[in-house]
């Protein structure tokens, strides 16, 4: 064997060997405090011992090591809680030791963890920010008041749904309707409306639907198991191309989240008075005390805020609608018992131009808003508003555009 070969076997031995003591020297610490677990791999650690399904193998290993488990996941050091008993001893006594989350490499794109309040470690920023919110977004209160806000983006939605179902139809289609991105209009423009004061998108935006794609992008990368994330000698190479790809999409949404605080911060340096604040406004307005947290908010932060604030509200909204209706549609036995528990409650129906319960059409009116209160026990009627009905009826005039209808009223109830 010449010096070439040799040298060819040897220097990746050795990288490895210089990796696997570099990992060990990271995680570091004594083994006899550690609570129990399986033996790992070198490097690696358990990150292929766990399977396609890691919450039912660490199931299983909670009968052989007990409620708390330690899990080597390459460099990662990870303890499993899995007592309730267990977790309040944990969380009440050790809370600050463990409030900080673990942040992906994919979300210290731009900076966002750093500006967040999801992602941010505790301290000073956090506690000011997290404050803010509960104070002026995130109280009964506010969200009582924006009854009207919430009926107008639902009424929007369904009248884009009756317009694209109509279209669809025009153009000889069966009158389907792409539901998830008008479930993400709606609830967009109602966090929107909550923080900005206005309606920013509509169905027919190009803006809207780049933002929704994107949306979607950053919140899959950002769930996407990462290898840069348990091995951290990789995050400068980005094997798998997770934080570039985040860049790019956060990029476009930076954008576009960018673009209405200066519309706003424009407003203010014109001398513009707004009759009643939103969120955006404490943002920009908030100064500091001095002794706890930021004197102000960079507008880099406020951008990040609103963001997250976009994130948090949107598509989680909208996932959630589209997810819980079409189980209910699938699962026939739960639909009729929510059917059943709908029938027991009596409902405010406003209907404009005149029309009354007894002489509406629900083929001809589908944006229904909920006023004065009758009865929901006309079961037999053919313009029964019984949500059996709703979804004979909407299927008959739309197709297949029944999950939206009855996420509607059942929103509205």
């Amino acid at each position: 064997m010449d010096s070439h070969t040799l040298l060819v076997f040897i220097f990746p031995a050795a990288l490895i060997l210089l990796l696997f003591i570099w990992t060990k020297a990271k995680t570091g610490g004594s083994a006899t405090k550690r609570p129990p677990g399986p033996a790992g791999w070198p490097l690696v650690g358990n990150m292929f011992d766990l399977g396609d399904m890691p919450h039912q193998t660490m199931y299983k290993l909670k009968a052989k090591y007990g409620p708390l488990l330690w899990l080597q996941l390459g460099s990662v050091n990870t303890m499993v809680v899995q007592s309730p008993k267990v977790a309040a001893e944990l969380f009440k006594n050790h809370d600050v030791p463990f409030a900080d989350r673990k942040v992906p490499d994919a979300l210290t794109a731009f900076h966002f963890n750093e500006s967040a309040l999801g992602m941010n470690t505790f301290g000073s920023y956090w506690r000011v920010l997290r404050r803010i919110c509960s104070m002026e977004f995130l109280v009964n209160k506010r969200m009582n008041e924006t009854e009207d806000i919430r009926r107008k983006c639902t009424d929007n939605m369904v009248r884009w749904i009756e317009e694209e179902a109509a279209v669809s139809r025009a153009n000889g289609g069966p009158g389907e309707v792409q539901l998830n991105r008008l479930f993400f209009l709606m609830a967009f423009n109602l966090v929107g409306n909550l923080m900005l004061s206005r309606d920013l998108l509509d169905s027919k935006s190009m803006e809207g639907k780049e933002f929704f794609h994107c949306m979607n992008k950053i919140l899959e990368l950002a769930g996407t198991p990462n290898a840069a994330d348990f091995l951290p000698f990789l995050k400068w190479l980005d094997p798998m191309k997770i934080k570039r790809t985040m860049v790019r999409d956060m990029t476009k949404t930076m954008k576009i989240a960018s673009k209405f605080v200066k519309e706003r911060i424009e407003e203010k340096q014109a001398g513009k008075q707004r009759a009643k604040k939103d969120f955006l406004d404490v943002l920009l307005e908030y100064e500091g005390d001095g002794k706890d947290g930021p004197d102000k908010f960079t507008v880099h932060d406020v951008n990040v805020v609103i963001m997250e604030m976009f994130f948090a509200g949107s598509e989680t909204t909208s996932i959630s609608i589209e997810w819980g209706f079409a189980e209910l549609l699938r699962n026939p036995r739960c639909m009729k018992k929510v059917q059943e528990e709908i029938d027991q409650v009596t409902f405010d129906w406003e209907l404009s131009g005149g029309v009354t319960p007894e002489t509406m059409d629900m083929q001809e009116r589908l944006g229904l808003t909920l006023r004065k209160k009758v009865p929901c026990n006309k079961r037999k009627s053919t313009n029964s508003y019984v949500v059996d009905h709703i979804r004979s009826t909407v299927l008959n005039a739309l197709g297949r555009i029944i999950v939206p209808y009855a996420v509607i009223q059942v929103k509205q109830m």
